[in-house]
């Protein structure tokens, strides 16, 4: 997982797309991205290449690692921006892997509720929509966006599957 992420930012990250949030799964990934140049396709495409290569020689082995070409979607409001982070930090408890999301440490959640100092996920982007007048507080806009992710409705999950990609 940390190779993966290392890989990531080498080729994907700061210079084609900005990390908004993310999880890394035993057989999938997801990342939510502001795509910031054109060459982001040809970034993933690096990034794909170079993993495979290095884990095809690490373990002997050939082929494919991924199953097709990375997809992706566009977010066009802000109500599917939080429920999708909200998805993509719920999947290590949807997927029975753990019974928090805190729980997981291959997802930016972390980073989302002040457990940990990050440079990878720009959580602001997400955390600034908890900032209120009444709420100014760091700590308070953790909180809110924690309650808003451990109080999740599955209708509402289901309500971005058109969004997701699996």
């Amino acid at each position: 997982y940390k190779f993966f992420l290392n890989r990531f930012r080498k080729y994907v990250a700061g210079n084609h797309a900005q990390v908004i949030a993310y999880v890394l799964m035993p057989n999938h990934y997801h990342f939510l991205l502001e795509i910031s140049s054109e060459d982001f396709s040809k970034a993933m495409q690096k990034f794909s290449i170079s993993y495979v290569k290095s884990i095809n020689k690490r373990y002997n082995r050939t082929g494919s690692l991924f199953e097709g070409a990375f997809q992706a979607r566009r977010i066009d409001r802000n109500e599917y921006l939080l429920h999708l982070s909200r998805y993509i930090h719920l999947n290590p408890v949807l997927a029975g892997l753990v019974r928090h999301p805190e729980d997981w440490v291959y997802s930016s959640y972390r980073e989302y509720i002040g457990l940990r100092n990050g440079t990878l996920p720009r959580p602001d982007i997400i955390l600034s929509q908890f900032q209120t007048s009444e709420i100014s507080e760091i700590s308070e806009v953790y909180r809110q966006y924690q309650l808003f992710v451990e109080d999740y409705r599955l209708e509402e999950l289901d309500s971005i599957n058109h969004l997701t990609i699996e």
